[in-house]
């Protein structure tokens, strides 16, 4: 996938579209996202020991990861993300529209290293 943890994205689609926040939770097997302030609901809390006070409690729900883009660093504009080898054979994200780093990946390998 090509989100990842502590990302700040934007939201492209449905009800909360343009708003931007930081991933706090990734699902792989649904291809799910939870942003910080995106997709709020109220779950319903009953009076308990640990919840004396009860009441409606609010918290994000997870959203496809198609609907949201990665913000560029460099930019702060939305951009596609794709995937690089460096000179030394390391693997890396990069920020299609300006080209930013995003962090590596991958330690570096011998197979994948450019031999000047």
């Amino acid at each position: 996938m090509h989100i990842r943890l502590n990302d700040t994205v934007e939201v492209i689609a449905g009800d909360d579209r343009g708003q931007r926040g930081k991933v706090l939770a990734v699902d792989l097997e649904a291809g799910k996202v939870v942003v910080e302030g995106v997709n709020r609901v109220y779950k319903h809390v009953r009076r308990s020991q640990r919840n004396p006070q009860g009441g409606r409690l609010s918290k994000e729900m997870p959203i496809p990861v198609s609907n949201v883009m990665l913000i560029c660093p460099q930019s702060n504009k939305r951009t596609r993300v794709g995937f690089r080898y460096l000179a030394d054979g390391t693997k890396e994200r990069y920020a299609k529209k300006s080209g930013a780093s995003l962090g590596a990946i991958s330690p570096a390998r011998k197979r994948y290293a450019r031999n000047p």
